[in-house]
């Protein structure tokens, strides 16, 4: 039955980095767009947040992705008076995306995600030996 919660555990984990990744993305996707017009304001950062749940049936605390919110950084600023969302002093409010951050982020995502499919790599590993030996 361990056997089942490591799985369980693990596959939990990589969920959860998988919605990680994807929120990530969008962010980078969206670190060099602007608004069309002046006032509006542009992407915000989004940030994942994780939480534990008991899962009653195999009796393990899994992880599940929790609630995405809205960085509430300041935003960038970029001057540019010819573009159509600049303001009186042609400054141009841009998303508070650091790529760079952003790029580390997906990193640890990443990193975090592989160790979860090595460890379910490993317990089907032993669930197979431990079935070898049975059938020997």
């Amino acid at each position: 039955m361990d056997l089942l919660k490591s799985l369980a555990v693990a596959a939990s984990g990589l969920k959860g980095q998988a919605g990680r990744m994807r929120v990530i993305a969008e962010n980078l996707a969206n670190a060099d767009s602007s608004p069309d017009r002046a006032g509006v304001d542009p992407y915000r950062r989004k940030i994942v947040t994780f939480q534990g749940k008991l899962d009653r049936e195999l009796d393990a605390k899994v992880v599940e992705l929790g609630r995405v919110s809205r960085d509430r950084s300041d935003f960038k600023t970029k001057y540019d008076p010819g573009h159509p969302a600049a303001d009186a002093s042609g400054q141009v409010r841009m998303p508070n995306v650091n790529s760079l951050i952003e790029t580390m982020d997906m990193r640890e995502a990443q990193r975090s995600y592989e160790a979860n499919l090595n460890v379910i790599s490993s317990t089907r590993r032993m669930i197979q030996r431990t079935i070898d030996i049975l059938r020997a």
